[in-house]
């Protein structure tokens, strides 16, 4: 069942207009090519540009994407871009879940602070907002040094530590092969922020920069929010209540 989630949740993301990143160690602005040509930035409005931090922690981002499928983007700083990976099911506080990170285009630095309304006919159409950010630190150590954040993203192993608005301590993205696809797994380590009863993705649903909510910006795009189909005890009820 678990190798049968995997493999939908992977269709689900192409079916969204995410295409998988590949492995191949480019320069940042060959790594940016691929987000531009697959954009028309001046009709989508998103960004093409941006400073890398220069001092200190490096930032990180998680965007909500409400594509033809729900999502949120995972984006951290690496080499002057944000390195990308669309998570189906958004970050969890429980280091007993494993979230799959479909890795995705690396995106320009002035994506951290995105939020809007992608138009329809557009890659990856749909509302998006800064679900949360903030800095990180890396933490992956070998033979008691820090492994540079470029060498832990080739080797396939991250571990950072988040200093976000909503996410605070260590998480993991592990690369795997299911389905040989090139599949990360995001996990939350063990330490005293970790909370397996939490569920930050649903609890605190609104924007960390705007507080607005996707269904706010999807107002504000002029679309009605699409109506909730009944549950079968709801309709149950109504049959009854005509009945009588």
């Amino acid at each position: 069942m678990i190798f049968k989630w995997y493999k939908n949740a992977i269709i689900i993301l192409a079916s969204s207009g995410i295409v998988i990143a590949g492995e191949s160690e480019m320069v940042k602005k060959n790594s940016l090519k691929k987000y531009s040509t697959r954009r028309d930035l001046k009709k989508s409005g998103e960004p093409k540009g941006g400073e890398p931090t220069k001092k200190g922690d490096k930032i990180f981002v998680i965007q909500k994407h409400d594509a033809s499928h729900l999502h949120y983007d995972f984006r951290i700083e690496i080499d002057g871009v944000l390195k990308s990976w669309a998570v189906p099911k958004g970050p969890s506080l429980n280091p007993g879940v494993k979230r799959l990170a479909m890795p995705t285009d690396d995106h320009p630095m002035g994506y951290a602070t995105f939020e809007g309304t992608i138009p329809e006919g557009s890659y990856g159409a749909g509302e998006v907002i800064v679900w949360d950010t903030g800095t990180y630190t890396n933490i992956k150590e070998k033979d008691g040094k820090l492994v540079p954040m470029k060498e832990c993203f080739k080797m396939g192993t991250i571990e950072i530590f988040l200093h976000g608005k909503k996410l605070k301590g260590g998480f993991a993205l592990i690369k795997t092969h299911l389905h040989d696809a090139d599949a990360w797994l995001l996990i939350k380590m063990k330490d005293e922020y970790a909370d397996a009863r939490a569920n930050p993705v649903s609890s605190k649903p609104e924007s960390a920069l705007s507080g607005k909510t996707i269904e706010d910006v999807r107002s504000e795009n002029g679309k009605a929010e699409p109506k909730k189909s009944l549950s079968k005890k709801t309709s149950k009820k109504k049959v009854k209540k005509n009945k009588k």
